[in-house]
């Protein structure tokens, strides 16, 4: 893990931090470890998750460790902006399933003053970057990178193999689907 959270809190001013890794790594988990933390400092939190991840609930974010937070469900990312006004804290699980727009709207959302803390995927099944992760990396004041453990020899992992055939970049599942590997474990699966 490269940073955890902010050492030094900034005042007065709002700020991004983005928690990437690959899955089963504890980007949920971490984000809903921030999330709590400012909730016991009495902070405003709201909580944003797309309408399509409803692996383990329709409504919270959920780890696959199982801790869990309510959340908002949203279809597209331009909806944080309207639900945000009287939050201290936005926190945006699986970025990656959003458009680029998120960028604009956590940068619009920092600048008014807000701390945003957002998890994700960085690379899809192929070790490709995954949009608009990258774009959140380079705004982003605090970055988190999360490991897994290879499911197949125990080293670190950052890469999540796909264990079906599909072309589709976005398929959402869980370890029926996916599973933490290391590079040199990693393959890329045939596509049908």
């Amino acid at each position: 893990m490269i940073d955890r959270a902010p050492h030094s809190m900034p005042k007065e001013t709002g700020w991004i931090e983005v928690i990437a890794g690959c899955m089963f790594s504890g980007k949920t988990e971490e984000l809903i470890r921030r999330l709590r933390r400012a909730t016991i400092a009495k902070q405003k939190v709201k909580i944003f998750k797309p309408k399509i991840d409803t692996r383990y609930s329709a409504s919270d974010i959920v780890s696959h460790s199982e801790q869990s937070l309510p959340s908002i469900l949203i279809e597209d990312i331009n909806e944080v902006l309207n639900s945000s006004d009287d939050a201290d804290v936005i926190g945006i699980d699986e970025a990656q399933f959003f458009s680029n727009d998120i960028v604009s709207i956590c940068n619009k959302l920092a600048n008014r003053g807000k701390r945003i803390i957002i998890a994700g995927l960085d690379q899809d099944y192929r070790g490709i970057p995954f949009e608009p992760m990258p774009q959140l990396l380079a705004i982003a004041e605090y970055i988190t990178k999360t490991l897994a453990i290879c499911m197949v020899c125990g080293n670190p992992a950052d890469k999540t193999q796909r264990k079906t055939q599909s072309a589709e970049r976005v398929i959402v599942g869980a370890a029926d689907i996916y599973e933490a590997r290391c590079r040199k474990c990693h393959y890329i699966p045939k596509e049908s």
